[in-house]
């Protein structure tokens, strides 16, 4: 008896440390971690599609996490998303002439928004907005274009090397 009651406790540890070793995976790989609630200033950045950008995605300057995304919201009078950016108050040197992109983290990865730095001696203050901004690139976008490109780049009948040459009169 002492046997199997050792047993169905050695099993139940085992499914608790399944478990833990799950939520610790899903916090990693997710915009959860290394979210800080610290001080921070808010920047604005307008985007024609955000695509798959949730809130607290990052915000990075040279693949270094700067902040994140407070906030994506639709602005009814102009049909754009307008992103909110929180950024940690220890990188409160950012050039107000930066712009800003949103990518995506590998292939299939999370987005984020990637900040570049321009090269102004103002900086950005809280309440402003970024104007160079770069819209998230779809993959069926991307596809399209390749498929579409294909197409394109076939000279036109009668004029490439398939042509036939003119008959002699």
């Amino acid at each position: 008896m002492a046997q199997r009651q050792s047993f169905q406790i050695g099993t139940g540890l085992f499914i608790l440390l399944g478990f833990a070793a799950l939520a610790y995976l899903a916090t990693q790989t997710t915009s959860v971690a290394n979210y800080s609630q610290g001080d921070s200033y808010m920047i604005k950045a307008r985007f024609t599609n955000v695509g798959q950008l949730k809130l607290r995605a990052p915000v990075k300057i040279a693949g270094v996490r700067v902040g994140s995304v407070a906030g994506v919201v639709l602005e009814p009078e102009r049909l754009d998303a307008l992103v909110t950016l929180s950024i940690d108050k220890r990188y409160d040197k950012i050039p107000d002439d930066s712009a800003a992109a949103v990518f995506t983290s590998g292939l299939l990865g999370d987005q984020y928004v990637a900040l570049q730095p321009g090269g102004s001696p103002d900086v950005f203050k809280n309440g402003d907005e970024v104007v160079l901004t770069q819209s998230s690139m779809q993959l069926e976008e991307l596809i399209g274009k390749y498929l579409v490109g294909q197409g394109d780049s076939k000279p036109p009948a009668g004029k490439g090397d398939d042509a036939k040459p003119a008959a002699k009169p």
